[in-house]
């Protein structure tokens, strides 16, 4: 059964309907001014409890918490992930260049601060392999390996101390960072890391960690190589020295990848029927470190371990420094690269739970996280793919097996190949975004090739804003629907009335394209404005003439039906005395788009063609009154609706005298 729609009411301009619908700008204005900074500077109990609430929020949702209801998920969820969290923080250390022992540290205590500060219910923060990576890459810059060193000589001790102090500093300053743009409120910067963006990135940068881990996993003492090209550099000095592989290593990786690809594999398969999932990366690296302590394996097949790990807690040491200059520029890479991951999975698993994230909430949390964790000897941190999952869906060591861990746990990254075939076929520019960012992040490096990424997907938004759709919009019969006729044939042109519209914006980067699109589609070239000039001119002063022949003389001039018919063969009934220009789509104009049009309206005035617009928002009206268009331009031509501006000027055709018409919908 359809249903009908019918409306009677009076014509609606701009103007008409601020008149009868508006308010007092002005007056609501610095009322909303007035009392928003009322609200800002009121200071009671109340107000104090939402801000800390607000700013800590453990205070909001602890009282809360349905301890019955929750506590075993929670309870085994936070055992499977703390497992978790062992081997994949001292693997992830080795992908910083410093000891396992930080990696166990970066697990801990960023963790406890987040959960005072973070939003994110179901986030897992920790080590990240892409920010270990990137942090990795700047500690060898500065604090480069030495081929040769005895690992329980005070001379590596020392060079320890200066690796983490490089890590700890970039930690620092990142944090800092982080609560700068809190201060500034710049959240919102995240979202130019796009799903595509984010995806490639991650998927290009397990590329690089699967390759640094190649030494590892062979047995090989080589320098790790960075800046670009440092990929294909390290698999040209991994293939060179293939010959030096460590044969008791080697056996030693692929046992453990045996053991961990099936069982992870498994773990994700079955993971709908397991409480929680099998924890083979623990279970293997005791069992790995059992072995090796009963065989002997460091001095029998010189097989590199990780040695005496620390018990306790470190003790509270400065960063260093002296090196802010050094790195500022790779940590601002790194900050953005930790901040964007993390907002994007907390922002999923809040949709997906029914909650809301806030992400300059976000940045201090993560913030803090890094700035006092910085302190005690931790690295730069961030909310973990796998970890993160895992916690949502469970509601001495060799340097090989923990190397084998690091690839095991790109599992993800690597499987989002499987959505390109979904990305081609939703959108071609998103993919482009996709394969340019992939591409650059495998060829160059992590942080030029994120670089890459993000200004070609912003130039994608620029090319889409400078290449937007004009199209002539027809009207469906016996309604007040209009769409573009290349797309609806049986919708048609009202007569005398070209109504167009572009899906963009109008600012100096496509106006060119706009007028073109526009002179195209209006069919006024400048030989055609020239010629219609001249018509109307010569129509005018033959007007004149007649006039004054008729009344001095009472004979009617037989050359003004000749000349009438020539202005009629330079009109024709095609063209059209009218455009309207839908604006609906046009989201801002600045002062170059607005000048244009001012001077689009006094073409099509000097041609006999009266300029329409409508749907203008407020901010569109605003900037084209302001740049002076209402000097060239009837502000009664301003109207709600498209179909206010048509029956008006369909009214004004049959009864010009008349100034008051209503519209039949």
């Amino acid at each position: 059964m359809s249903a009908s729609v019918a409306v009677y009411r009076s014509i609606y301009t701009e103007d008409r309907f601020k008149q009868a619908y508006g308010s007092d700008d002005n007056a609501s204005g610095s009322l909303r001014l007035r009392e928003k900074l009322a609200g800002r500077c009121r200071c009671s109990k109340r107000a104090c409890l939402h801000l800390l609430r607000e700013r800590v929020p453990i205070f909001s949702w602890l009282p809360r918490y349905k301890l019955k209801k929750w506590i075993l998920g929670d309870t085994i969820a936070g055992l499977t992930v703390g497992i978790l969290h062992i081997p994949q923080g001292m693997a992830f250390a080795l992908l910083t260049s410093v000891a396992p022992i930080f990696g166990l540290y970066t697990s801990f205590f960023p963790v406890v601060l987040y959960m005072f500060f973070g939003t994110g219910r179901h986030v897992s923060t920790g080590t990240f392999a892409v920010v270990s990576l990137m942090t990795g890459s700047v500690v060898e810059q500065l604090v480069p390996s030495p081929l040769e060193m005895n690992s329980s000589s005070s001379e590596a001790s020392d060079f320890e101390a200066q690796r983490i102090g490089v890590a700890s500093a970039i930690a620092l300053l990142s944090g800092i960072i982080m609560l700068c743009m809190f201060a500034l409120q710049l959240g919102f910067l995240s979202t130019y890391l796009s799903e595509p963006i984010v995806k490639a990135f991650t998927s290009a940068a397990a590329f690089h960690v699967t390759i640094s881990q190649l030494q590892s996993m062979l047995g090989l003492r080589l320098p790790r190589h960075t800046g670009t090209f440092s990929l294909f550099k390290t698999l040209a000095s991994v293939m060179e020295n293939l010959p030096h592989t460590n044969m008791a290593e080697l056996l030693i990786s692929l046992v453990c990848l045996a053991i961990l690809v099936p069982v992870k594999e498994l773990n994700m398969r079955f993971k709908q029927r397991l409480r929680t999932p099998i924890p083979v990366e623990i279970l293997t690296v005791i069992i790995a470190t059992g072995v090796a302590y009963a065989c002997s394996l460091d001095s029998t097949y010189n097989i590199e371990i990780v040695g005496h790990i620390p018990a306790g807690f470190p003790r509270p040491q400065l960063p260093a420094f002296h090196t802010f200059p050094a790195i500022a520029g790779d940590t601002i890479a790194i900050t953005f690269v930790g901040y964007a991951v993390s907002v994007s999975l907390a922002m999923i698993y809040a949709d997906k739970h029914g909650y809301s994230i806030h992400p300059n909430q976000e940045l201090l949390a993560h913030g803090i996280s890094n700035t006092v964790s910085s302190f005690f000897t931790c690295f730069p941190s961030s909310a973990t793919l796998a970890t993160t999952n895992i916690l949502e869906s469970a509601g001495g060591y060799t340097q090989a097996v923990l190397a084998c861990i690091n690839v095991t746990s790109l599992r993800q990254m690597f499987l989002q190949f499987q959505d390109l075939p979904d990305l081609w076929r939703i959108s071609k520019i998103d993919f482009m975004v996709w394969l340019v960012t992939w591409l650059s992040v495998v060829i160059l490096n992590v942080d030029l090739g994120l670089a890459i990424g993000v200004v070609f997907s912003m130039m994608t938004v620029i090319c889409r804003t400078q290449r937007a759709g004009c199209s002539v919009l027809g009207r469906a019969s016996n309604t007040e629907i209009y769409r573009p006729l290349e797309n609806h044939s049986k919708c048609y042109e009202v007569p005398g009335v070209k109504i167009l519209t572009y899906n963009g914006p109008i600012y100096y980067g496509n106006r060119s394209f706009f007028r073109e699109e526009m002179t195209r589609l209006l069919g006024l070239t400048p030989e055609k404005i020239r010629r219609r000039e001249k018509a109307i001119k010569a129509l005018e002063k033959r007007e004149r003439e007649t006039t004054v022949n008729t009344v001095e003389r009472g004979i009617a001039n037989t050359s003004f039906s000749s000349e009438n018919e020539f202005f009629k063969s330079e009109t024709s009934e095609s063209d059209a005395q009218a455009v309207l220009i839908d604006c609906s789509s046009v989201i801002f104009v600045d002062v170059a788009g607005a000048r244009l049009l001012t001077q689009m309206c006094t073409e099509c005035q000097k041609v006999g063609v009266h300029v329409y617009l409508a749907n203008c928002n407020e901010s569109v009206l605003k900037i084209l009154t302001s740049s002076g268009l209402m000097k060239y331009m009837n502000p009664q031509h301003i109207f709600v609706t498209v179909h206010d501006a048509v029956v008006y000027i369909q009214q004004q055709k049959e009864k010009p005298s008349e100034n008051t018409t209503t519209v039949w919908v």
